[in-house]
């Protein structure tokens, strides 16, 4: 699997790669929003895991961006995986378009799990219904 990931935050890159790093996992970095593109050109991920708060293009406008590449047959579909800030922010990774999103703070088992969420979504699981979900055990809120 191939995963790019953006961020500029140290931790948050650490915490992703220890998250998904195994036998045949590739990883692109890009420490700004405007790195993306350009390396989703070069080569197109499995998964991207965007943060949303990252220097000058964050992760929200680096989706819609990627959705819009998408949409004019510039670049292949990309599943996301959003890294959000609070649980506020939930409605600017639904409307962006990304499959999936996490409410920092992150740890492995949910960063693996909107990884998964992402790449294979469950098909007719409202969104609403999966926050919902996920709100009522306590966990962090994963999505897709």
């Amino acid at each position: 699997m191939h995963v790019l990931i953006a961020t500029d935050a140290d931790w948050v890159l650490n915490e992703v790669r220890s998250a998904l790093e195994g036998a045949g996992t590739t990883f692109t970095v890009c420490r700004n929003g405007r790195e993306v593109s350009p390396a989703v050109d070069v080569q197109v991920p499995d998964v991207a895991v965007l943060d949303l708060q990252i220097g000058s293009m964050g992760g929200m406008a680096v989706t819609m961006a990627l959705r819009l590449d998408e949409t004019a047959g510039a670049v292949s579909h990309v599943p996301i995986v959003m890294l959000l800030d609070r649980t506020a922010d939930v409605h600017l990774a639904r409307r962006s378009g990304a499959e999936s999103w996490l409410v920092k703070p992150i740890d492995a088992l949910s960063i693996r799990r909107a990884v998964d969420r992402a790449i294979n979504p469950v098909v007719g699981t409202p969104v609403l219904d999966a926050v919902a979900e996920v709100a009522q055990d306590g966990e962090p809120a994963v999505s897709g």
